[in-house]
């Protein structure tokens, strides 16, 4: 373990989501789903401050209030443009590194938060996540930048694309960044665990169900052996779904290309 240090997460967030409208707001064990998601990430060892990201347009005004409302600061910015939006939070809140999450992932894992993190801080990465090539369960996503490189990407005249994913800047340019690509021992890629659509609300409602009372506590672990003790458990949806929204813009650019 390394000495203590203040991460800063900053948390994207929005309610316009094309495939399940509303859906970090959606009812878990009697909470909205970002709270839960919120409260797991805190129990990181590392974490100092959760910021969220969202969007200035009026479908996020009701999830700006409801962070308030529980105390979680809030950045708002331009609905499209994320990165501005990073670079925003950046401005109100000083720290040489950041975390990246997205409210889509309630089952985040604050153990693997500090375990990413810890790789970070001693290799003195530029960059470093678990998704580039990845082999775990998609949800698990976590992505952590030094501040300075993520503030020098305007300078690479971003796309619409690489504007809208913050992180696709760094990662697609692996030759001028120090990056390194966090695996597990063993490829777990195929467990779908994010929530994009009603069929993945369900699952995530049927895993939070058998944690009731423990719900920002329970670990990797505990999923993967519930889930191998009722295989019917498992999410519906394939694994081929990972980064739809990210397949998404590229459909969308391509559309306004033609």
């Amino acid at each position: 373990m390394i000495a203590k240090q203040n991460m800063l997460v900053i948390l994207q967030a929005r309610m316009s989501s094309s495939r399940l409208p509303g859906k970090v707001l959606a009812n878990i064990n009697g909470k909205p789903m970002i709270f839960w998601q919120i409260s797991r990430i805190k129990r990181s060892k590392y974490v100092s401050k959760i910021v969220v990201a969202t969007s200035n347009d009026q479908t996020d005004d009701e999830l700006a209030l409801y962070l308030q409302e529980i105390g979680v600061d809030v950045i708002r910015g331009d609905l499209e443009n994320v990165y501005e939006r990073f670079r925003k939070v950046l401005f109100h809140h000083n720290s040489s590194h950041f975390a990246r999450l997205t409210a889509d992932c309630p089952l985040v894992m604050p153990e693997l938060i500090d375990v990413i993190f810890e790789k970070f801080f001693l290799g003195k990465y530029d960059y470093i996540s678990n998704a580039i090539n990845p082999t775990f369960p998609d949800g698990l996503d976590v992505e952590i930048i030094k501040t300075k490189i993520f503030k020098k990407l305007i300078k690479l005249n971003l796309s619409k694309i690489e504007r809208e994913h913050v992180t696709l800047a760094i990662y697609s340019r692996k030759t001028n960044f120090k990056i390194f690509s966090f695996e597990s021992s063993e490829n777990l890629s195929r467990e779908r665990w994010v929530v994009d659509y009603p069929e993945d609300l369900e699952f995530i409602k049927k895993i939070y169900s058998k944690f009731k009372g423990r719900e920002s506590e329970f670990t990797l672990k505990e999923v993967r052996d519930l889930l191998s003790s009722y295989p019917n458990l498992h999410n519906k949806i394939g694994a081929n779904y990972r980064n739809i929204s990210l397949i998404d813009s590229h459909v969308r650019i391509d559309s306004d290309d033609e």
